[in-house]
């Protein structure tokens, strides 16, 4: 839903600039499908290389993914109704938020799956665990604005 929501804001926000056609709302909803895409088989291959036996499916990963459209979208209304400033300072708070969500969520997902299997907490698998955890949720920000920057002027 926040996907289709993203793109129709999308062209909403590219029309109210005279910018609109459906060559454009088409290259918008092919590269957040490609970048989504490439965000969850990055993800997984991250998994399979470090060696993280874990329960997410690439369906979880991609509700996780998406979570971010959501940031996006309030961004984007905030850009439309309130100009640049608010943009940044909506996205930046969006931003933030979708960061600590997925530490905190893909922490216990990730690192619960070492606990059970009796790594020690200091260990060098469970630091790659972190690592990956962190490297996920610090690419969600920059999606977010990768994705959003160009439709408002």
């Amino acid at each position: 839903m926040a996907f289709l929501t993203y793109i129709l804001l999308a062209g909403l926000a590219l029309g109210t600039q005279n910018r609109f056609s459906p060559d454009s709302l088409g290259l918008v909803a092919s590269s957040a499908l490609a970048w989504l895409v490439l965000e969850v088989l990055s993800v997984l291959l991250s998994l399979y290389l470090v060696t993280v036996s874990t329960d997410l499916t690439p369906i979880d990963l991609l509700a996780f993914a998406g979570y971010k459209y959501v940031g996006m979208i309030v961004g984007l209304v905030a850009g439309l109704l309130l100009g640049r400033p608010g943009y940044y300072a909506v996205l930046s708070w969006c931003c933030l938020s979708i960061f600590v969500f997925m530490i905190r969520t893909l922490r216990l997902k990730l690192l619960s799956e070492a606990a059970a299997e009796g790594v020690l907490v200091r260990g060098a698998k469970n630091q790659l665990r972190m690592y990956l955890t962190m490297a996920i949720a610090a690419a969600q920000p920059l999606f977010m604005y990768w994705l959003t920057y160009h439709l408002l002027r």
